[in-house]
């Protein structure tokens, strides 16, 4: 998203002006774990239903996912940095930071890095994460390291995490969904 973009193209829905499918997908969402409509949920408003089933994912794999709170937060800074998405570093840093991923390891999955000095579990989340993006798979062996450290259930919720993320930030980018009070951009975007 370009730092000059204040205003999205998916502005928020006046409550008065809501379908009644809206009203009912937005009180949802805000009786949820995250008590609020913003980011991405303000432009899949306009869809509810879809944004309806989209959220009870996305709550799954945030709250209830069988990857620890670190790791789980770690996976969505290396997907908002795939798509250089904005919103979701800006709400996710913060948490991640809070859960216990290393300052420096985040910096440098901004900067488009690998990180050194990672946990064991990190490398492997890591390297799972980066050769999904890049190959649109994974080999055996890396495949069989995140299975021996967190099970076919941590397996797949950490493939959930990258696709569901991707999602948001698809949704996110093509919506410009501004920073909230002009934050400054935090992502420099990369070549493509």
């Amino acid at each position: 998203m370009n730092a000059a973009i204040t205003k999205g193209r998916f502005p928020p829905i006046n409550p008065d002006n809501m379908t009644e499918p809206q009203r009912k997908a937005a009180d949802e969402l805000r009786s949820g774990p995250r008590g609020t409509v913003r980011g991405p949920f303000i432009p899949l408003l306009r869809s509810p239903e879809f944004m309806n089933r989209l959220q009870k994912v996305g709550e799954y794999l945030r709250f209830n996912s069988a990857l620890t709170s670190r790791l789980n937060e770690f996976v969505i800074l290396i997907t908002a940095r795939q798509w250089t998405q904005q919103y979701e570093w800006f709400r996710h840093h913060p948490l991640a930071m809070k859960a216990g991923l290393k300052p420096e390891t985040a910096q440098a999955v901004a900067e488009g890095r690998r990180p050194t000095g990672m946990a064991e579990d990190e490398e492997i989340v890591y390297d799972f994460c980066d050769e999904l993006f890049r190959t649109r798979g994974v080999t055996d062996d890396t495949y069989q390291r995140a299975v021996r450290k967190f099970g076919e259930q941590g397996v797949i919720d950490m493939i959930g995490v990258n696709g569901y993320y991707a999602m948001m930030a698809m949704v996110l980018n093509v919506a410009r969904t501004p920073l909230p009070d002009n934050a400054p951009t935090p992502l420099i975007p990369f070549p493509h």
